[in-house]
């Protein structure tokens, strides 16, 4: 049997791996069957106990920024970009 280190880092792999692709530009359908192969493989971790939810929310969004930068940031306010009604 693999380890949790191992399983989260298998995990890490392929939600780095389709968050790629879809920034890149892959076909939906390929990126949309790479998220149901996620999706099951973190609810196995999840119903065998090997990793609890926040674990994987976590990895998530660390791979998340990793590949799209931060999710929130701040923006600079230029009044000339703004049209007036």
């Amino acid at each position: 049997m693999r380890s949790k280190a191992e399983v989260m880092i298998e995990l890490q792999r392929m939600v780095r791996d389709v968050l790629a692709a879809s920034s890149a530009g892959t076909r939906y359908a390929r990126v949309a069957r790479a998220h149901g192969y996620i999706d099951g493989y973190m609810r196995v971790l999840q119903d065998l106990n090997v990793a609890t939810q926040a674990e994987l929310v976590e990895l998530v969004a660390t791979e998340r920024e990793r590949i799209g930068g931060p999710a929130l940031r701040e923006l600079e306010f230029n009044s000339e970009d703004v049209a007036v009604a």
